[in-house]
């Protein structure tokens, strides 16, 4: 047996509230090992402590209680520069680069290599990257501003920050979330060389598919404390999901797609639309086109890098049209910036929560609020009182663990989410965007939020799903339509009994070009 590298100890970490007598046990009581050469899932719910317990380790939270032993030494962890020298680094759930500054830049960051002494050494570190991500078969470029990156290409430059230090305990939170199954397969190959060359990997999950396809064991953490901890072999879903909630679950939504998709009215036309920027030949998105109607969920696919990025960012009005035009219920949207999209009826779930979606900064019912301040906020009218009722019911109808007036930042990855699921839902008139709309939420919660797609859908909106998940769309969606180097490839629809075969197979065809429709 191989022997431990990490070992915690009895760990504990408890907050209090402004009243003393308020306390909240984010950890209770854990202990937990990670062997030499081992992929370990940790699973739970949003809340459960899992990212609290890495945050200790990783020297973010200093714990209550507890000890932490790292290759049978006893240690103190006070930061993340000390976690790093002990060869510990961590993947957060939210991004932690810089736009403005290349892929090679925000990964050497810190470690840069130098000429002379002085010098930033650029060719140095390009290719120095260049060398990391060609063997471990990533798509992103050294040389490409991040800021021009989609999601998944971000998490990419997230994974490179840790494999270019040569970690050898490494922790990702949530990192196959933005991927697309054939993103997941190779990173996958990725994860199990690092674990086969030595390394120690803690993979913290929601999808219960990848902690039986890539663990060797899987611990479940509920209500701060462990649940569970388990040879992986051993272990079915229904198990694990059992250990999460306490209680047998359903793991999928209901696959039945009542009514007819596309058989309402249209509501959002593109109409040969493309987007250019300026220095590079190919374009964003070129000349497509398509409509979404009145009670359907029209699902978008597509590998990173191919277009989704683009669409996502015309439809929130954050991208401006090259050629073609954009119509909502027929008048010409083309040039409405988000502003006056949101006038019109937009509601958006954008896949960057922190960036586009909430501000962490602000308290959980400002958040709420950002699109009704004029309602509760009137000259001569302090309209807080009523504000924060608005909020707290909106808190209590999504199962949001939060109080109102707590900053927004404070909140797991799960629960900012739900803030943003629960402001947009709430506002929406007739059209809604969804893009990752269950990007690190737990079983129970994602379903919840599936539930939520399927009765606005059935409520007669245009729903719009944008996703890497192939499991997701094809439970959802009555069409599919495929992206590949910024255009439409392929329509597809899902069998209606939700059984779909090798559709799976052909939507990863279309998304590689190995296939193109007309």
């Amino acid at each position: 047996m191989a022997f431990p590298v990490v070992e915690l100890r009895g760990i504990s970490k408890c907050y209090s509230g402004g009243n003393s007598r308020q306390v909240r046990w984010a950890n209770r009581k854990v202990s937990l090992d990670l062997r030499k050469g081992e992929i370990l899932c940790l699973a739970g719910e949003n809340g459960a402590g899992k990212t609290t317990l890495m945050k200790i380790l990783c020297g973010l939270v200093p714990p209550t209680e507890g000890e932490i032993l790292v290759k049978g030494r006893k240690v103190n962890i006070h930061s993340p520069l000390q976690a790093n020298r002990l060869g510990i680094g961590m993947v957060h759930q939210h991004f932690m680069l810089f736009p403005e500054f290349t892929v090679a830049q925000n990964v050497v960051m810190g470690i840069e290599p130098v000429r002379w002494g002085i010098f930033y050494d650029t060719a140095a570190a390009e290719q120095r990257v260049r060398e990391l991500i060609e063997g471990h078969h990533f798509t992103v470029k050294p040389e490409t501003p991040v800021e021009e990156l989609t999601v998944g290409e971000m998490q990419q430059v997230e994974i490179l920050k840790m494999l270019y230090r040569n970690a050898d305990i490494l922790i990702l939170d949530e990192p196959t979330a933005v991927l697309t199954d054939r993103e997941i397969d190779a990173f996958f190959r990725t994860l199990r060389i690092l674990a086969e060359s030595g390394k120690s990997l803690i993979l913290i999950t929601h999808r219960l598919n990848e902690i039986k396809r890539i663990s060797n064991r899987v611990a479940v953490m509920r209500q701060g404390e462990l649940a569970g901890l388990r040879e992986t072999g051993g272990i079915d879903e229904f198990e694990i999901s059992r250990l999460m909630v306490g209680a047998e679950i359903a793991l999928w939504t209901d696959k039945r797609r009542r009514g007819n998709p596309g058989a309402g009215e249209p509501v959002i036309r593109f109409e040969n639309v493309t987007v250019e920027r300026r220095g590079q030949k190919q374009p964003l998105l070129y000349r497509a086109s398509f409509t979404a109607h009145t009670g359907e969920i029209l699902a978008f696919a597509g590998v990173g890098g191919n277009g989704l990025g683009a669409l996502e960012a015309v439809l929130g009005g954050l991208l401006p049209v090259t050629s073609g035009r954009v119509f909502l219920h027929g008048e010409d949207v083309s040039r409405c910036k988000t502003r006056e999209l949101r006038r019109r009826g937009l509601a958006y779930v954008p896949a960057d929560r922190m960036g586009l979606g909430a501000a962490g900064g602000a308290r959980v019912w400002e958040n709420l609020l950002v699109n009704r301040r004029r309602e509760f906020f009137r000259p001569f009218r302090p309209g807080r009182k009523d504000a924060l009722g608005y909020a707290k019911g909106l808190i209590e109808r999504f199962g949001i663990l939060g109080d109102a007036d707590q900053r927004l930042g404070v909140l797991s990855g799960g629960n900012i989410q739900k803030v943003i699921l629960a402001r947009e839902i709430d506002q929406y008139r007739d059209y809604i965007v969804f893009s990752e709309p269950a990007w690190g939420l737990d079983i129970a919660a994602s379903r919840y939020v599936y539930e939520q797609i399927a009765a606005l859908r059935e409520r007669g909106a245009a729903v719009i799903l944008i996703s890497s998940n192939l499991d997701e769309i094809l439970s959802l969606a009555g069409r599919i339509i495929v992206f590949y180097r910024g255009t439409a490839a392929a329509e597809l629809r899902p069998e209606g009994d939700g059984k779909n075969g090798d559709i799976k197979k052909e939507i990863g065809a279309y998304m590689t070009g190995l296939k193109h429709g007309d």
